[in-house]
């Protein structure tokens, strides 16, 4: 298993190079053949019919914990069990899903009437018919997903992303040129979740021998898992309000245009939760066999530190990169009309390092079932950032939701979710900061140097982008291997590249 976490991650960082490459062609694709109203249309659609993924209730995340107490403390028949339950309940959570997106998209000129154009309500009714049905299709999947999960098989789980970040914009770009528009690229992603499907369930039935017992329903189980999720649930409605309620409320209060240079700043920022998700996800196995074996504060620590601190350098690494290139790589990439959305992230972003090298902890609290007054809390920032984007998206646009993100992130995430770690967890958040903080002076010191060099040599063209871009590289490594690691790890470091060049 460590050999797959290792593999996993590995597997899982090549997917975010492989991702960001394919979008470094596939936004502006989207743009040139849509254009930005569309696109925004596109956004906003996607947004609305996301939010059906709330009906999952939260169950999802929780197969893995209730999966790993019946494989250490039951038998393989509580595993059937647990498997036949959730086939029934995905079942039905996919057929509330169809009809109540279909009923959106239905009711799309109600929604959108003040701020889309007649063509462009009854575009977005279309895309909302077809995004129902895949996320229909993506709940279902959820099923085996989460038993290949449980198996810690990164390797496939790994592979099958890179496979749907390749094949669904090569699809999307020849149905774009058949002269589909927006539509075709709805039924690119809807072609690529259904092969998922069945590579899911294939892998799942197949080669893991995933069995369902749907005969002899588990009431104090479902009882249980429906307990624990409720405030998974809670936690995933704070994920919908700040990662796609202001992309329909900048719809309906300020037009497509403003949704358009949103959403590109949601999906730089979005690169930056992947490259936390990815180290963190890999270890939520191992986190809760801990928990489930001895519960040990003392290695849990460890842990969330250890990753924390990886998680740290890759994070402030890319964020000083942003700092120095993103505003002529957003102006470039995107075009000079989506210029303020480098303002956007970098407000967004900055506060994010606190929650996103932290989050092998939310899956301890998980594993403790110890996560109610985190969900708590976050609905309240949620309710937070909801107010603050209706009372400002008239007057300030694409500002508002992040004035609210802002106050989400250092309130919720930070202040509150740190204190919590400490009294009521039982973890030593000062050892982790203690590790990370050098990480963080690390990256205030290397991108300020380089900002202040470009004042002399400015980021004007490609060919300065790339030479800054290896200058600030190797300065952060120089000042991470002086100063943020210890005489072990740059031994192990060097041992390993020594080991690469056969040495």
């Amino acid at each position: 298993m460590p050999s797959q976490r290792k593999v996993g991650a590995i597997l899982g960082y090549a997917n975010i190079v492989v991702k960001n490459l394919v979008n470094l062609v596939y936004t502006p694709m989207l743009l040139s053949f849509v254009g930005q109203a569309d696109y925004g249309v596109y956004q906003t659609s996607n947004s609305f019919v996301f939010s059906l993924s709330l009906l999952t209730f939260g169950f999802s995340e929780a197969y893995v914990r209730f999966y790993t107490q019946r494989r250490v403390n039951g038998t393989e028949e509580d595993v059937r069990r647990l498997n036949g339950m959730y086939l029934l309940l995905y079942v039905l959570i996919c057929a509330v899903a169809l009809v109540l997106g279909l009923a959106f998209a239905a009711n799309a000129g109600a929604v959108f009437s003040n701020g889309f154009t007649e063509q462009q309500v009854s575009l977005a009714r279309t895309l909302m018919s077809i995004m129902t049905v895949n996320v229909a299709t993506t709940l279902f999947s959820t099923v085996f997903d989460a038993y290949i999960l449980a198996h810690e098989q990164f390797r496939f789980q790994q592979t099958r992303q890179m496979f749907t970040t390749l094949a669904t914009p090569f699809l999307a770009f020849a149905l774009l040129n058949l002269g589909l528009g927006a539509v075709g690229v709805a039924f690119a992603q809807l072609s690529v979740n259904v092969v998922l499907l069945l590579l899911n369930a294939r892998y799942a039935v197949g080669a893991l021998g995933m069995r369902f017992d749907v005969r002899h329903p588990d009431g104090a189980l479902f009882r249980a898992v429906a307990a624990f999720s409720a405030w998974i649930f809670a936690n995933q409605v704070c994920e919908l309000v700040n990662q796609n309620v202001p992309n329909v409320m900048l719809g309906a209060l300020s037009g497509a245009a403003a949704v358009a240079v949103f959403a590109i700043s949601v999906q730089i920022r979005s690169v930056f939760y992947s490259l936390s998700t990815t180290m963190s996800s890999v270890f939520t196995p191992l986190i809760n066999r801990i928990v489930a074996e001895s519960d040990d504060n003392g290695v849990l620590t460890d842990l969330m530190a250890r990753v924390g601190r990886y998680q740290a350098m890759l994070f402030c690494w890319v964020l000083g990169g942003f700092a120095l290139l993103g505003r002529f790589f957003v102006s470039a990439w995107a075009g000079e009309e989506f210029s303020d959305a480098y303002w956007l992230i970098l407000a967004m972003v900055i506060p994010l390092v606190i929650p996103l090298t932290q989050n092998t902890g939310i899956e301890i609290q998980r594993a403790k079932n110890r996560h109610r007054a985190r969900s708590v809390a976050y609905l309240c920032m949620a309710a937070v950032n909801l107010a603050v984007t209706a009372l400002l998206a008239p007057s300030v646009g694409y500002w508002a939701p992040v004035f609210g993100y802002v106050v989400y992130i250092v309130l919720g995430c930070g202040l509150f979710m740190n204190w919590y770690y400490q009294r009521r967890i039982g973890l030593d958040m000062a050892r982790f900061w203690g590790r990370v903080v050098p990480v963080l002076g690390v990256c205030a010191l290397a991108t300020a140097v380089c900002l202040l060099g470009t004042v002399v040599l400015p980021v004007s063209g490609w060919l300065p982008f790339l030479a800054w871009g290896a200058a600030y590289s190797a300065l952060f490594a120089l000042l991470t291997w002086f100063v943020v690691l210890d005489g072990g790890e740059r031994e192990s470091i060097g041992g390993r590249v020594l080991r690469a060049l056969g040495r």
